[in-house]
């Protein structure tokens, strides 16, 4: 008698614990439901349909979207973009970041104010400052090309925009430009975190500065080094005003990221196929989550030869 009281009381108290917990945690799951889960299941969903040229579904595709999307002739060129795009502005960035990093950890006269300049690229939006840099890199009317004719670095106007050759680098440095805050205050945040002791020892020893950086900081800046590459290839790679602005009016694919072109297969190319891009989408979630992994792979097995 006095067992089953207790198994009752003790039911009913885990019955009053996970309601509480669901009333806690409630908010948090209808968002990710709501932000990640139902839209990732309707783009699996419509990489098996067949749609329209206005949207509408018209029947079951099966596999067809994926086998056209592979079979696309255009993909080697995308897939090349997308990766000289992801490596090139993230590797550039974390160079970067970590130099001015170093530069924001100092103290001087006006670094306040320098860490605020610093930080505007990344509070403002990406479409502004795409579109400022349109600006910059126009062909008649842009700084740059009235810059570099006043200096006699160029003879003539360059087409950064509209030249193959230039594109993709005008594109990569506007990617660096707006990545480098966040990177970088990251970075100060490590920086910042590590004890001064341990450099008054280094010193003490006899270290010299390049000897430091090397054998401390970048060692005790490895966990901050590695959400920064993370977030940045995630961010990266799925960044879209960047292109479309600079690039979007841009014929074909030339110059096109996995993103751009997921988005002309839908609506900017001849096939208007939801299905199709649906399918390019399914694939660019999985390329990234197979190169985080790959990454997160060869960081954890790089700590484990090092100890």
């Amino acid at each position: 008698m006095v067992g089953g009281r207790l198994r009752r009381r003790s039911r009913d108290s885990g019955t009053a614990s996970i309601a509480e917990a669901l009333l806690w945690l409630g908010p948090a799951l209808i968002l990710i439901i709501g932000v990640v889960l139902y839209p990732a299941i309707t783009l699996v969903a419509t990489s098996f349909g067949r749609y329209s040229i206005t949207g509408l579904r018209s029947g079951d595709a099966g596999v067809s979207n994926y086998v056209g999307f592979l079979t696309s002739p255009d993909l080697p060129r995308v897939v090349g973009n997308t990766g000289v795009w992801v490596v090139a502005v993230v590797v550039l960035t974390i160079a970067t970041s970590l130099a001015l990093a170093q530069f924001l950890s100092k103290s001087f006269f006006g670094r306040r104010f320098v860490r605020w300049a610093v930080i505007v690229p990344w509070a403002a939006a990406l479409v502004i400052s795409s579109q400022l840099f349109r600006l910059i890199y126009d062909y008649y009317h842009g700084i740059l090309n009235q810059l570099l004719l006043a200096l006699h670095v160029i003879r003539k106007p360059i087409d950064w925009l509209g030249d193959p050759h230039f594109t993709m680098i005008s594109m990569v440095l506007v990617g660096v430009f707006v990545s480098i805050p966040f990177t970088a205050y990251l970075f100060v945040a490590g920086l910042n975190g590590i004890p001064a002791d341990v450099y008054e020892a280094a010193r003490i020893d006899g270290g010299r500065p390049w000897q430091i950086y090397r054998q401390i900081t970048l060692p005790l800046l490895r966990p901050a080094i590695l959400i920064g590459v993370v977030l940045n290839m995630i961010y990266v790679f799925n960044s879209f005003p960047i292109i479309w602005i600079l690039n979007g009016s841009n014929p074909g694919f030339g110059n096109d990221t996995m993103i751009t072109y997921m988005y002309k297969l839908a609506f900017r190319s001849a096939q208007h196929d939801v299905g199709l891009s649906a399918a390019a989408g399914v694939f660019n979630v999985i390329v990234i989550l197979i190169a985080v992994a790959v990454y997160l792979r060869f960081v954890n097995w790089r700590e484990s030869s090092d100890a």
